[in-house]
């Protein structure tokens, strides 16, 4: 059987597992979904290293396609390009580490709880994997669903209103890309199929103009760009720890990623058009959430608009269409998901022992729990960018690519984002002062417990990844450049048939993976070290 295909519906055996045990079972409800998502990840190893970046490979692998619905043209299309590999490993990363931390935040109908996690791993990496469109809109869909349940049962008292407020707002703009592909489907000879539909597409400008915005539209509400951010904030503080760690981890790329996978490629032309309007989006979404955050009062909410700027860095990368701007937003969505993953996870550590998240009720914790933190800081000095730290690694490459990159006004969106920068440091690091440093206010926060065994083996594979990635890039760098080299060379295509001159950046040359050999000009020298995909 097709190793992908194993990974991607091991997940939902896991969850069917579950359907047969017992509800008066927890233990075994835990140990059985963290079984099954720890085998996924294993399992997933194989997908990473035996993946080929080389120039001449395939642009998609461990591929299949099975006929589903032959009348109508939608089949099983799976395979995966070097960014999809990223986003699936970072989802079977990520899901068993929030599996472990939720261990004893979740006591009430924990079997519920545990098949919505394993159900949600399955639509996610489904949804990267995802070869038609058809297939890609039904595992898109299927995300809600435990999300949804995710926030609306197991989060706090506004959960409600946030639960609406997310499906409202994600299940509406979807609408609109599923009639944007049902428009692809009768004008490309009755197909859903991705690759052939970027082949042969042919659509008129207004047409393509039109269906680029639907797809925009429903990435946008996912990223989430300004203004659709809006249901972020709600959706963040009202959940579990647990939903917020894959909301910002896994969920939110899956807008980014739809951004690379299927609007820019398939509707190049128009893509070109609304660039600079997307780039304008991403700067004022980098500097509005840099803001939002400077005033917060409560930690998740800070973290939450966090996610807003760094989010919008990744967006100004992608459109900046320079091979270094591409590749920083595809690295910039790694770090996200493991640095706020992070965050939101240290966050709730707290909130377990004191039940509260509001940071005036903190101060001068370093003195009661070192451990945490000595982890917080770390994670913290990540997401603001130090050099050393796999924040830095995305930053300067989206940052350098957007200067370089023929986008209108470069400069300027560029010493904006750089501004963006700026403004995380102070909000993330008058965040550390006021909860770890400073005077002890609170006589609650005396005698708390540090960092426990189990909570240790949470943090420990997300701090590891913090500085691996910062000083050994190249292995989480390679895999992207082939779909990166495609993405560019598509749009050259398209400017030298409409003729409208250079728009776009160059082709990355051949990057080696040897340790210490660098790029060589025009573009900026990457060097990239040797392991991880070959």
């Amino acid at each position: 059987m097709n190793l992908l295909t194993v990974v991607t519906f091991l997940p939902a055996a896991g969850a069917l597992a579950l359907v047969l045990v017992p509800r008066d079972e927890p233990g075994q409800h835990r140990a059985i979904t963290l079984s099954f998502s720890l085998l996924t990840f294993l399992l997933s190893l194989g997908l990473w290293f035996g993946f080929d970046a080389s120039p001449g490979a395939p642009e998609f692998q461990f591929e299949q396609f099975t006929p589903w619905i032959q009348s109508i043209g939608i089949g099983y299309h799976v395979g995966l390009d070097g960014v999809a590999l990223l986003l699936v490993m970072l989802t079977t990363v990520l899901t068993p580490i929030v599996i472990l931390s939720a261990w004893r935040a979740v006591e009430e109908r924990v079997k519920e709880f545990m098949i919505a996690l394993l159900v949600l791993e399955t639509a996610m990496i489904g949804t990267f994997a995802a070869l038609d469109l058809v297939l890609f809109y039904v595992f898109w869909e299927l995300i809600l669903v435990p999300m949804y349940l995710l926030i609306g049962v197991w989060g706090s008292q506004n959960r409600l209103y946030a639960t609406v407020k997310f499906f409202v707002y994600t299940f509406a703009a979807s609408v609109l890309m599923l009639l944007a592909i049902l428009y692809v489907y009768f004008h490309d000879g009755g197909t859903f199929d991705y690759v052939q539909a970027r082949q042969s597409l042919a659509v008129t400008p207004q047409a393509a103009g039109w269906l680029f915005l639907a797809f925009a539209l429903a990435f946008a509400v996912k990223v989430p760009m300004f203004p659709l951010h809006t249901w972020l904030p709600d959706a963040h503080t009202e959940a579990p720890t647990a939903g917020s760690v894959i909301l910002a981890g896994v969920l939110l790329k899956m807008g980014t990623f739809g951004f690379f996978r299927y609007a820019l490629p398939l509707f190049p032309e128009a893509a070109l058009q609304y660039r600079t309007a997307i780039a304008t989006l991403a700067v004022i979404g980098i500097i509005y959430g840099a803001l939002m955050s400077l005033v917060q009062t409560d930690m998740k909410r800070l973290v939450a608009y966090s996610s807003v700027s760094h989010l919008g860095f990744v967006m100004l990368g992608l459109v900046a269409l320079s091979a270094e701007g591409l590749t920083g937003s595809v690295y910039q969505m790694l770090n996200h998901g493991v640095s706020t993953g992070a965050l939101f996870l240290i966050v709730g550590m707290l909130y377990e022992r004191r039940h509260t998240r509001l940071i005036a009720e903190y101060g001068g914790l370093a003195r009661q729990v070192p451990l945490i933190a000595t982890a917080f800081v770390i994670v913290t000095l990540s997401s603001v960018g130090l050099p050393g730290t796999n924040g830095f690694v995305g930053e300067f490459l989206i940052l350098s690519g957007s200067w370089l990159s023929r986008l209108q006004s470069a400069s300027l969106f560029a010493t904006l984002g750089a501004l963006g920068v700026i403004l995380g440091a102070v909000y993330m690091l008058i965040l550390v002062e006021r909860v770890f440093f400073g005077p002890m206010r609170n006589p609650a926060n005396r005698g708390l417990p540090d960092l426990s065994v189990r909570e240790g083996f949470v943090l420990a594979p997300m701090i590891a990844l913090i500085v691996v990635m910062g000083i050994l890039p190249g292995p989480f760098l390679a895999p992207a450049k082939p779909a990166v080299d495609r993405l560019i060379a598509r749009f050259q295509q398209v400017e030298q048939r409409l003729g409208t001159g250079p728009q776009v950046g160059t082709i990355a040359p051949a990057v080696s993976v040897r340790a210490g050999a660098a790029a060589p000009a025009p573009t900026l020298p990457i060097v990239l070290p040797t392991g991880g995909a070959h």
